[in-house]
């Protein structure tokens, strides 16, 4: 039978209460794929689809030429490193993000890693577990209150981390060329203009800028070597603003004293990965932005925006490629 219904797309991981809001839709036939679908099984489905919701699944160039009635790519979170912007760009389609969603998971997630870090707390838990009471005077933790930490990206994250950092007493250093000086003063931290020169002041370091050519092995060696000695690194962004084999050697050296992982470059992360070996690395798997709140408010998020794209008023501040906007 004939149907005059727009397809749309979500993946089974989707927050029900996202899924509900697109499933009310009368004009919108409610498609659910797997979460981990092969490119072979998606690319089919995608030939009359007119708007897709994106977990993990990549988005590129292929996956455009297979979707001739596009008109909007939703991602359940704010990255978009998976998803090919030119592919979309050229044939006028918006890529949408779950805008604040997720952020004040991911913030508490990072400072969660650092005062985890800064406590040490699964090494105190160790000791507990092993019946190595005696031994605790001999890993002393240390305290937030006056140390530094350096912001790397204050968006929506990174100005979310910075007050709870200034909640514990820190100062606060903002790296982010693309924010102005006085924003980031206006919010009580200091702007740093040269990233290398603010590392060795730095007790700490929080990665939140978004994974692109630029920000590809950021923290090199040589840019890991700037640090101050001693201190801790954690990143909750996206794998690969960190060179793993560099921050393994500077950890292994005693140069830095720990790291924070919520993201790796290979995902699922490799179980040979040398950092997984070091009692000085605490990880989690990418689950920064995915909480029991997150999840349903990123669905949510994520169905208004691909349901303002087909209604012709597409909510601006969530769209990444505002050129095809125009």
């Amino acid at each position: 039978m004939a149907t005059n219904k727009r397809k749309v797309m979500l993946p089974d991981v989707m927050g029900q209460q996202g899924v509900d809001l697109v499933r009310a839709r009368a004009d919108i036939e409610t498609v659910i794929y797997p979460g981990g679908i092969s490119q072979a099984d998606l690319l089919p489905q995608l030939a009359d689809c007119v708007g897709i919701a994106l977990a993990s699944t990549p988005f590129r160039q292929t996956e455009m030429d297979a979707s001739p009635a596009m008109q909007v790519v939703g991602r359940i979170g704010v990255g978009f490193d998976a998803v090919e912007i030119p592919a979309l760009n050229a044939r006028g389609v918006p890529l949408m993000t779950a805008g604040t969603a997720n952020s004040t998971s991911v913030a508490e997630q990072a400072f969660h890693l650092m005062i985890n870090l800064a406590k040490r707390h699964t090494e105190m838990d160790r000791l507990v577990r092993g019946e190595r009471w005696t031994e605790r005077h001999g890993i002393l933790p240390m305290e937030l209150s006056g140390k530094t930490v350096l912001i790397v990206g204050f968006g929506r994250i990174g100005t979310r981390s910075a007050r709870r950092c200034i909640g514990f007493d820190m100062t606060v250093l903002v790296y982010d060329p693309y924010v102005d000086a006085g924003t980031i003063t206006a919010a009580g931290c200091e702007p740093v203009g040269d990233l290398d020169a603010a590392l060795p002041r730095a007790d700490f370091v929080s990665i939140h800028c978004p994974k692109k050519p630029d920000t590809v092995g950021l923290f090199d060696a040589a840019r890991i070597a700037k640090m101050k000695r001693g201190a801790f690194i954690v990143n909750t962004a996206r794998g690969g603003i960190i060179d793993e084999p560099a921050l393994y050697a500077a950890l292994t050296s005693g140069q830095l004293a720990g790291a924070g992982l919520d993201v790796f470059a290979q995902e699922p992360v490799e179980p040979d990965n040398p950092l997984l070996t070091l009692d000085t690395v605490i990880s989690s798997p990418h689950m920064a932005g995915v909480t029991a709140e997150a999840v349903q408010a990123m669905a949510v998020a994520t169905a208004r925006n691909i349901l303002s794209v087909l209604d012709g008023e597409p909510i601006r501040e969530n769209v990444v490629n505002k050129e095809v906007l125009q």
